[in-house]
């Protein structure tokens, strides 16, 4: 069998590892491995690299022993990872540090200062083609410089969380587009890195060096390390694809490869995407106009609270998932007034960073576990309507919302994504997105002349149509009501 491939997804909670056959389409074997959090005070958010390996090499064995063939079989390789992680190694290769990631906010401060060097946002706009935002990779540094240079002096190689993954699979260090977009020193109009910012961070001219070569989407980036393919027990000759971000990697996971199809994922955090052939820049500083991991451009948005606001509204009330999902399905619409404000991370859309969590419009009448449950599942779809609706405002088509994530298997959720975005709703089959696109990825780069990626995502790219949701008229007049009081609620932060 020549058209076996694997898609690992190395994400916040957790790796995961997917079989493919991309000739039938068919996913043969799923694995999973978990990832615990290094947290602290002023936001950190950091994790131990050894951990992503070890889950990698459990989650992989896990996937073939399920899919019940040889590792030897597996003719390619695509890596997934989250986006904007910051990896330094020495120039043996060694990690210097545990990687801050995503959602870490410790250098909120330092991202404001590089804002203020770029002059502001309209600044970061014209030079990047986004606005720079905590989290973002770049700020990191100027963190690492200013609270650990001893790290800085010895750093080598700036990666980011997948491609430190390629790197231990291959030994080559290199990145590609798409997940180059997040980290703050990358141009998505040129394609190419901005040296200057580099610069401005560290004079030496260090980080210029420890920048990795950026591939293009097909492009592979070796084959399997000896050492590694005997842990792993894989066919050393395996092809490992560009990989890229789990944003980047789920649009091709879902067939999010043309315009038309929105991407909305109901995970820890929210995001909605949509492929572009050409660098829209758009003026909203929270929308990211990322490059695509397929050859395109992805404009982005990216709510920091959702399943995180509603499991601790869950865990809050002592209810199971289940028990929660049927209280807030036997509220009503508005929550009988009641709304929450998720904003527990503080929030990147709206932009709200140092905002707090809140429940609003509690009486002795309508405070109750069903409407509260239900406030926490409007207030977080809220976040993802107002950025859709930026989205839209800079020419997004949004024909269908293709659903992935823990939020979406959920039909309740799933309606009230259909009615408060007033757009069909469907969930593909492979909930692991983000994998599958690492498996359809790897596919591609192993058969450039004979495989396109279109022909693999029709194959292997299948809609669960027993999850299809409709917006319903009636539901869409009255969520549009309690969108705007959500609106007034965040004007009133703002202001």
């Amino acid at each position: 069998m020549d058209h076996i491939y694997l898609g690992i997804d190395c994400g916040t909670q957790g790796t995961k590892a997917l079989i493919l056959d991309s000739l039938t389409g068919q996913v043969l074997g799923l694995g999973a491995a978990p990832h615990t959090l290094i947290q602290g005070e002023h936001g950190r958010r950091e994790q131990d690299t050894e951990q992503w390996l070890h889950a990698l090499h459990v989650a992989t064995r896990q996937a073939l022993d399920n899919a019940g063939i040889s590792g030897q079989q597996i003719q390619g390789i695509g890596v997934s990872g989250q986006q904007h992680g910051l990896v330094l190694l020495d120039a043996d290769g060694n990690v210097l540090r545990p990687a801050k990631l995503w959602c870490d906010t410790e250098s909120s401060g330092e991202n404001q200062q590089l804002l203020d060097w770029m002059g502001g946002h309209s600044g970061s706009l014209e030079r990047l083609g986004l606005v720079i935002a905590p989290g973002y990779t770049v700020s990191k540094l100027l963190w690492t410089r200013t609270h650990h240079p001893q790290v800085l002096e010895q750093a080598a190689h700036i990666l980011l969380p997948h491609d430190y993954l390629n790197f231990w699979l291959t030994g080559r260090y290199c990145s590609e587009f798409g997940d180059a977009s997040g980290t703050g020193y990358f141009n998505v109009r040129t394609r190419q890195w901005d040296l200057d910012i580099l610069s401005h961070i560290d004079p030496s001219g260090r980080l210029e060096h420890a920048l990795p070569e950026l591939i293009e989407p097909q492009q592979p980036v070796g084959t399997l390390r000896p050492h590694v393919a005997q842990l792993l027990g894989i066919n050393p000759d395996a092809v490992v694809s560009c990989g890229g971000g789990d944003n980047m990697l789920g649009a091709i996971g879902t067939g999010n490869i043309t315009p038309g199809i929105i991407t909305m994922s109901l995970g820890s955090s929210g995001t909605v995407y949509a492929f572009n052939a050409q660098p829209q820049v758009s003026p909203d500083a929270s929308v990211a106009s990322f490059c695509s991991s397929s050859g395109g451009w992805l404009p982005l948005i990216c709510t920091l609270n959702l399943t995180n606001a509603t499991g601790a509204v869950r865990e809050l009330l002592g209810l199971s998932l289940e028990a929660f999902n049927h209280l807030a399905g036997t509220a009503p619409i508005g929550a009988d007034g009641v709304s929450m404000l998720p904003f527990l991370n503080g929030e990147r859309v709206p932009a709200l960073p140092d905002a707090t969590g809140s429940f609003q419009g509690l009486t002795l009448t309508n405070m109750t576990q069903a409407n509260v449950c239900r406030a926490a599942l409007e207030g977080t779809t809220f976040g993802l309507r107002y950025g859709l609706d930026l989205l839209r405002r800079n020419g997004l088509q949004s024909q269908a919302i293709r659903l992935v994530g823990g939020g979406s298997k959920s039909a309740l959720w799933r309606q009230i994504v259909a009615d408060i975005m007033n757009t069909p709703v469907v969930c593909t089959e492979q909930s692991e997105a983000a994998a599958l696109g690492a498996a359809i990825q790897a596919a591609w780069c192993a058969n450039p002349a004979t495989e396109t990626l279109e022909a693999l995502c029709e194959r292997c790219v299948r809609l669960d149509l027993s999850s299809q949701a409709q917006p319903d008229a009636a539901h869409v007049a009255a969520y549009e009501q309690a969108y705007q009081r959500y609106r007034e609620q965040v004007d009133a932060l703002t202001e």
